[in-house]
């Protein structure tokens, strides 16, 4: 039986042909078809349900911890010492500005300009701005989006406020990092349900904590806005803090229709215009595990006075996205009949910081944090100050981890056997269940909860030279149709039993030199075959003599369905896209690899299955065969050690690593390691051990 496995290229290839230019037209009109479907069952479920004020005042209560767990947030940090310090102070003509930094956890440094009127100022109305991207940079020194934005603040504290404005996270004087996966392919953040926005909005949460510390600031009448990404901040800390009184979110919202879907028909060259996520970085963004709608999050901030403005030629927060958000929240403030609290300020012009929107702004906060309607408001900014007087830090800190954050805010699970063997066995049994159960609820929530029938067709057979290849269509969920693909000895009536093979890229290249250019047109493949004849041969023999038959499916985006060449743009944009689903391409990978268990277990009655994969793949065979009884044992080759190497399951770092998911298993196991990795697969190991349950067999690989 090795023989076979290792025929059948169960054995990674080393050395493979060209890969020639796919045809992505079939897999970009589907992934196209998937995000409408998929954006617009989220969007008829958001506040579709409103009764009550009651009855919303009792769901916001867990509406508020799922969307603190999805930035990151629940349980709250410790609230630590911020140790703020004052580095400087500049006089201008009419305010003063405090140069300050505090720590919003211990080495996380935020740099801000406290801008206060002339004069004794006590208990002033105080505004918080969050700024967006416009970081200021001269002869390699970064300044902050604090300079960029001054005037705001200035104009706040020439007419009688108190306001600090933050530097973010990557836009500051230490900068972070707000392009881990846009840029920098850090696709383990959507592992550790991490997004910078969850650091936005902690600073911003603690810069509250410290303005309560000022005897300038009345605590009571604290306002908050800013713009662009500062605006996305705006409601996310609203929303979260109800120590906001009044909020004016700008050019920072749009719905998750408008970030995905709308636009383009689908499979068309410009379908990434179709959502304009392609044009935020992931500090806009919560992970979305819960799958809300955007205005939900607007709606926790009711019945506090909240106005929206937007410009309406904006090209990355469009006007429908943020029209529907608005039509949706007004519902809320409504249940308070509190309407005149929310308004929407739509502006003439293009994503820019216009005297319109700034008047709009400052209206807002002296209606509802002075209680003045009736002063007139002119967009009279003072001069802006250098640059190099508003910089707060001389040099960065030694103990900063600003640029290590995203590393340590969420800290992954750490599961610890019990000391005891004795107690292993029961503390495993009752473990596994509430692990089991975790997975299902925060890393593939996602998954369809009423799946359509999975309409399983026989879709074409092909026998060549002792081979018979069959081909069977089915539906692995709404909008992505897939095939499986089944190999065996035409003279065997019944195999004995068959192994399904999760295929990536590489192993759908080997699966089709394997068996050649005559199935080509059941394999969907408009790309030239070469055959190995010699393995072609040996296959056959072995397929008649063993009994035994083969079978593989390609999960979405590989193969017959692939839509990017990896690593490009386009499959960036598309990776980012699912998170906002409350998914990751790999977690709807394992749904697609469940269902194709499930079709062939309808196509072979009665046939033992077994899982195989290789590289990520393996991972997600080893997840599909947690939530499918049929699977009978799993033979996986080179299997990422850690969820940071992949695969990339949502939120999956926050319930265990890759070993423990090997544990979970209750078949047997065959796991391809390479000598160096050994040493990984302790902790299962050590288990089965204590619990006497010996299912995992590690095999080296030969050098």
């Amino acid at each position: 039986m090795r023989f076979v496995l290792t025929l059948l290229a169960l054995v990674p290839v080393s050395a493979l042909a060209a890969d020639p230019q796919p045809d992505l037209s079939a897999g970009r009109a589907m992934i196209d078809n998937y995000f409408r479907v998929q954006s617009k069952q989220i969007a008829d479920q958001c506040l579709n349900d409103l009764t009550t004020k009651a009855d919303w005042e009792k769901r916001r209560v867990t509406l508020r911890q799922q969307y603190l767990e999805m930035m990151g947030l629940w349980p709250m940090p410790a609230r630590t010492d911020l140790k703020p310090v004052v580095t400087g102070t500049v006089e201008a003509e009419k305010y003063r500005v405090e140069k300050l930094h505090f720590q919003s956890m211990p080495g996380l440094y935020v740099t801000a300009n406290l801008y206060l009127p002339k004069g004794d100022v006590k208990n002033a109305p105080t505004v918080l701005y969050v700024c967006g991207h416009g970081n200021v940079v001269e002869k390699g020194v970064s300044y902050g989006s604090k300079v960029f934005y001054q005037y705001h603040p200035a104009w706040f504290a020439a007419h009688g406020y108190a306001c600090l404005i933050l530097d973010t996270l990557q836009l500051h004087e230490i900068p972070g990092q707000h392009h881990g996966t846009y840029r920098e392919k850090m696709w383990w953040w959507h592992t550790r349900g991490y997004t910078p926005a969850g650091i936005e909005l902690w600073n911003a949460i603690r810069a509250i904590d410290y303005l309560e510390t000022r005897p300038e600031v009345d605590a009571k009448r604290i306002g908050l806005t800013g713009r662009s990404g500062g605006g996305a901040t705006s409601w996310w800390t609203a929303a979260a803090d109800e120590r906001i009184q009044a909020v004016v979110p700008v050019a920072g919202f749009a719905d998750l229709t408008a970030h995905i879907s709308d636009g383009s028909q689908p499979g068309s060259p410009d379908r990434l215009k179709a959502g304009v996520i392609a044009g935020h970085c992931d500090c806009m963004f919560p992970v979305n595990t819960y799958r809300w709608d955007f205005a939900q999050i607007a709606a926790l901030i009711a019945p506090r006075p909240l106005l929206l403005g937007n410009s309406d030629a904006d090209d990355i927060f469009p006007v429908a996205g943020y029209r529907r958000i608005a039509g949706k929240v007004r519902k809320v403030y409504a249940l308070y009949g509190a309407e005149e609290k929310f308004q929407l300020l739509e502006t003439k012009g293009p994503h820019k910081d216009t005297p319109e929107l700034r008047v709009g702004i400052n209206k807002w906060m002296n209606r509802w944090l002075k209680n003045d309607t009736t002063a007139a408001v002119e967009d009279d900014l003072p001069p802006k100050l250098p640059p190099e007087q508003l910089k707060v830090l001389a040099k960065t800190p030694e103990d900063s981890i600003n640029t290590t954050i995203q590393d340590s805010f969420i800290k992954p699970a750490k599961i610890d056997l019990p000391e005891s063997s004795a107690v292993t066995k029961e503390w495993w049994s009752h473990k596994r269940g509430q692990l089991v159960a975790d997975l299902r609820d925060k890393v593939f929530s996602g998954w369809a909860k009423q799946p359509p029938a999975l309409g399983v067709k026989a879709a074409g057979e092909v026998v060549h030279n002792g081979v018979k290849l069959q081909a069977f269509d089915f539906v692995s969920e709404e909008a992505i149709p897939l095939r499986l693909f089944v190999m065996s000895s035409p003279e065997v009536t019944k195999p004995t039993h068959v192994m399904l093979s999760v295929l990536d890229e590489m192993g759908w290249q080997t699966w089709c030199r394997d068996l050649g250019p005559e199935y080509a047109a059941l394999l969907q493949r408009k790309e030239p075959i070469e055959r190995d004849e010699k393995k072609f041969a040996q296959n056959a023999a072995v397929m008649k003599q063993e009994k035994v038959a083969f079978a593989a499916v390609c999960p979405r985006g590989i193969g017959p369905t692939r839509w990017a060449v990896d690593g490009s743009t386009d499959d960036t944009q598309i990776r980012r896209r699912f998170p906002l689903l409350g998914q990751t391409l790999d977690g709807q990978r394992v749904w697609d690899t469940r269902r194709a268990v499930q079709a062939l277990a309808e196509s072979l009655k009665d046939v033992p299955v077994r899982l195989h994969g290789e590289r990520d793949a393996a991972g997600i065979a080893l997840y599909a065969s947690l939530f499918e009884p049929a699977v009978a044992g799993l033979d996986l080759w080179h299997l990422p050690t850690t969820h940071r190497d992949g695969p990339i399951l949502l939120n999956v770092a926050r319930v265990l690593d890759v070993p423990q998911a090997v544990a979970l298993t209750t078949v047997p196991v065959t796991l391809h390691v390479k000598p160096a990795d050994r040493e990984a697969w302790a902790w299962p190991v050590q288990l089965q051990k204590t619990t006497g349950e010996p299912r995992l067999r590690l095999v080296e690989d030969r050098p």
